[in-house]
């Protein structure tokens, strides 16, 4: 698939669109900005950023049922003036007052399907001084990545109900896989695998082939073809259900994970867990060749909204991503070299924090932000 051209220069300006969400993502965004703003002090790098309120408060006040989507969370012309930026930094999606799935497809899944982020991308990396459940095992054990296709699978809608309310109800939902969807997110695998300073190697295709042998064949196909093309890199598959057990049993096994996208979503919530919780860890809804968002794994924590007590640190992971990725797909070696100073606060930060859990950590939440500013500056 052809890439888009660096079309990096010296005095770029990046503009990033900022989406501080509900509950506690506007508290742990203010981080994020606060730690790109070191980052480009040291850099040089030079962007502009503009927030925009998707919000489930603006929903509700702009006269949305709270209990089934009645308008739009985010509109056709508020899309079209996000195409215009470089990249999305999120907070947090989930209003109390606002029923589950209306924020969320409203706006995440809308947003990953118009503007075609095909692939969701979940750096598993445990940070110095932050407990893993597993035992014995210790941030060198820990230092994977999962390829997730994105915009395909169960999530795209496809199926229905009929007779609904009937003891005679049947539901469908259909699993959508194409060759397209499948061989960009394999080949986007491969890159990174390439990219990745590690020395296994290795791209690990997790799925369910020998059940879903549509679908899975599909997948298989596309790996085995595609993979031909690196014979630098070692191919290997997992049936899902075995990676879940070898994440536990010896995460240290992986280099780069690509599956599906249902998959995906649940692989990487048990990974998020051998990591150190939902509070470390950070994703991207890339589209390569165009706008990307980033955004903290953890929910909107309402009741720890405004208290100024929870963990930042998966956002500014977020910003960390978002430089190093734009600027990788973009040319530009600085935001790239931003990007790795953030990395390289944060592992810095960790071991300074008594606990990861809001409330708990030895620090307010802008405290830990000042941290990794600070250790940013330093390099």
């Amino acid at each position: 698939m052809a890439r888009k051209k660096p079309d990096a220069k010296p005095d770029r300006r990046y503009r990033i669109a900022v989406i501080p969400g509900d509950g506690t993502g506007p508290e742990v965004v203010r981080e994020g900005l606060k730690v790109l703003a070191a980052a480009a002090e040291v850099t040089g790098l030079q962007y502009e950023t503009d927030e925009f309120d998707f919000s489930g408060a603006r929903y509700l006040a702009r006269g949305g049922d709270p209990q089934k989507p009645t308008i739009a969370v985010v509109t056709d012309q508020e899309i079209a003036t996000l195409k215009t930026y470089d990249a999305i930094y999120l907070g947090a999606v989930g209003d109390p007052n606002v029923a589950p799935g209306i924020l969320e497809k409203g706006l995440l899944l809308r947003l990953r399907f118009e503007l075609d982020q095909y692939i969701n991308l979940r750096p598993v990396k445990l940070y110095p001084n932050v407990p893993c459940p597993l035992a014995g095992k210790g941030p060198e054990d820990v230092d994977f990545v999962v390829v997730r296709e994105n915009t395909e699978g169960i999530y795209t809608g496809m199926g229905g109900v009929q007779y609904q309310g009937t003891p005679r109800e049947v539901s469908t939902q259909i699993n959508c896989t194409t060759r397209f969807g499948a061989e960009r997110a394999v080949r986007y695998a491969f890159d990174l695998c390439r990219r990745r300073a590690s020395s296994k190697k290795m791209v690990t295709l997790v799925h369910k082939t020998n059940v879903l042998t549509f679908a899975g064949g599909t997948w298989m196909r596309t790996f085995e073809e595609v993979g031909g093309e690196y014979p630098d890199v070692k191919k290997d598959y997992n049936h899902v259900d075995a990676c879940c057990m070898w994440f536990v049993k010896n995460p240290e096994y992986y280099d780069v994970i690509v599956t599906d996208n249902i998959f995906g979503d649940i692989i990487t919530d048990l990974a998020a867990i051998i990591q150190g919780g939902l509070g470390v860890a950070a994703g991207g809804n890339l589209n390569p060749g165009g706008l990307s968002m980033f955004e903290p794994m953890g929910g909107s924590a309402p009741k720890y909204t405004g208290k100024n007590v929870i963990n930042p640190v998966a956002a500014v992971a977020a910003m960390g991503m978002l430089l190093r990725e734009t600027g990788t797909h973009k040319g530009d070696p600085r935001m790239v070299e931003a990007g790795d100073r953030v990395e390289r606060a944060i592992i810095a930060t960790t071991p300074r924090m008594k606990s990861q859990a809001a409330g708990k950590m030895g620090f307010s939440t802008s405290e830990v932000g000042d941290l990794v500013a600070a250790a940013v500056r330093k390099g």
